[in-house]
């Protein structure tokens, strides 16, 4: 027994015993312990606010622990910032970027090691060459000097991973990588994944898609609110039981049934052209279907949805809300005329993070809230009291600032304060990303409740498993065109991405 114990302990590199972790009003750890194996892929899972990231981001010096220690080759570690957490060679990348926006990519990838010349002053030359190289390692289309600013998120995403593999990595957590990656980029980075378990280096793997678990990891640990439910070995589990686990329930169905019959159209846009994204574009929607919207990055997906709604100019084609020409100048006439926008980047787009969640929820309509010169706060508390129950959003109250809760909670704010609106024609991009599978089915009723009744929806999805599930129909573009609609029952995996390459457009 002795000699197991000192076994197991000669294989873990990285150990927490005991943390516990509380914000005002939330108890987001207790008494957790993990250990971590030298070489591993060890995915850790959970419904948005069982705290993934919270442990996370002690392990990694951004929070300190109330309670608990953290044990790193058996040894106890204070890991009391990013910069220490570094020294340690323990790397994050989170699933929204810190990366400079005003750097180039080259500085942002060496950051934590920018060579220098004898006299002290950067290497620019070295630092070129090494960022070549990375980039080119990561299929990153960008030269080096290219600033942060100017990429996509999928390509800042993989600038943010690049950077991590760029130190001296011993312990790698990736909290939810993919979600802004196409599939060739998925792919490359688990090879990569791949690589850095064969050399030895430990991955922590926070992911809300459990196919990537049990493609990559060795073993996965449950948390659910706060706590360890379990830790399994992935080869002798499936995705029913670790759901079970997550949930507390059996998650029967993560797709409603879909629509028996639609309306007429609501919105028809006919040779869209806007900036370099969009081309030409033109579909139909009609009330009470879904729509989804299948391509890869950089198709025009989210461009085409922005110029709808008056976020991008149009520079050619029309927007037609039934039967009239939209003039989509501005989100303001776009609201007016009864649309929403859920847009993929919900930090930059959709949520005022200062502000508490009432606050937010009703602010893409706060003239409803006015009583004469003075806002109707009852009223406010009513609305925002719905939709935190319907979309079972965790907050310890209405009045908790939104950048304190977990990136779900945050997500289905933003999809709250859509859904106040009462919509007509509503515009979702992303509206699951980052989000866990319990609240995904949730979202998904919710979704199908509104086609139900009437209001149509534009649902752009990169995940190919929710375009298929969600969709009455499935509009395909491929390099900023439209180059097909696919009925349900014409719609697989195949058919779409074979318009998606442009292989059959």
């Amino acid at each position: 027994m002795m000699q197991e114990t000192e076994s197991r302990m000669a294989d873990t590199i990285i150990e927490v015993k005991g943390i516990c972790k509380a914000f005002p009003g939330v108890q987001a750890l207790s008494d957790v312990d993990l250990q971590i194996r030298r070489g591993e892929i060890h995915a850790v899972v959970g419904e948005n606010g069982a705290g993934k990231s919270t442990l996370m981001n002690i392990l990694s010096g951004v929070f300190t622990a109330d309670r608990g220690q953290i044990l790193l080759d058996g040894r106890e570690v204070t890991v009391s910032s990013t910069k220490r957490a570094h020294e340690l060679g323990i790397h994050i990348v989170h699933q929204e970027t810190s990366l400079c926006p005003n750097l180039s990519v080259a500085e942002n990838a060496f950051v934590y090691d920018i060579p220098e010349t004898r006299l002290g002053l950067v290497d620019r030359k070295k630092l070129r060459a090494e960022a070549e190289e990375l980039l080119e390692a990561f299929d990153i289309k960008a030269r080096p000097e290219t600033l942060i600013r100017e990429l996509g998120v999928a390509q800042q995403q993989l600038v943010e991973i690049a950077k991590a593999f760029a130190g001296n990595c011993r312990v790698l957590i990736l909290d939810e990588p993919t979600s802004a990656l196409a599939i060739h980029e998925e792919e490359l980075l688990f090879e990569k994944v791949r690589q850095l378990r064969e050399q030895g280096t430990s991955v922590i793997y926070i992911s809300h898609k459990l196919r990537e678990v049990f493609e990559l990891a060795d073993r996965v640990t449950v948390l659910r609110d706060g706590r360890v439910v379990g830790t399994r070995i992935v080869a002798e589990t499936d995705i029913p039981g670790i759901v079970t686990m997550m949930v507390g329930r059996v998650l029967s169905q993560l797709y409603p049934e879909k629509s028996k019959k639609r309306g007429k159209p609501a919105l028809q846009v006919r040779n869209l052209a806007s900036g370099r994204q969009v081309k030409d574009v033109s579909f139909d929607l009609h009330e009470g279907e879904i729509l989804g919207v299948a391509g890869l990055v950089g198709a025009g997906r989210t461009e085409t949805a922005m110029a709808i709604f008056g976020v991008a100019a149009v520079e050619g084609g029309e927007v037609l809300v039934d039967g009239a020409r939209l003039e989509p100048e501005s989100p303001q006439k776009a609201i007016a005329r009864g649309m929403g926008f859920l847009h993929e980047d919900r930090r930059a787009w959709g949520l005022f993070l200062q502000k508490d969640v009432q606050a937010n929820i009703i602010s893409a309509h706060l003239g409803k809230f006015t009583r004469g010169p003075f806002m109707d706060r009852k009223k406010e508390q009513a609305e925002a009291r719905r939709y935190v129950d319907a979309l079972a959003i965790r907050t310890p109250s209405l009045m908790q600032r939104v950048m304190n809760l977990s990136g779900g909670n945050q997500q289905k704010v933003v999809v709250g304060k859509w859904l106040s609106t009462r919509p007509r024609i509503l515009l979702v991009d992303e509206p699951t990303r980052g989000i866990d599978v319990g609240a995904k089915a949730e979202i998904h009723g919710l979704l199908r409740d509104l086609a139900n009744e009437g209001v149509a929806i534009l649902m752009i999805s990169s995940e190919l498993p929710e375009i298929l599930g969600m969709s009455d129909r499935v509009l395909v573009m491929h390099e900023g065109r439209s180059v097909g609609t696919l009925s349900a029952g014409e719609a697989s995996e195949s058919a779409i991405m074979s318009l998606a390459v442009g292989s059959l457009s």
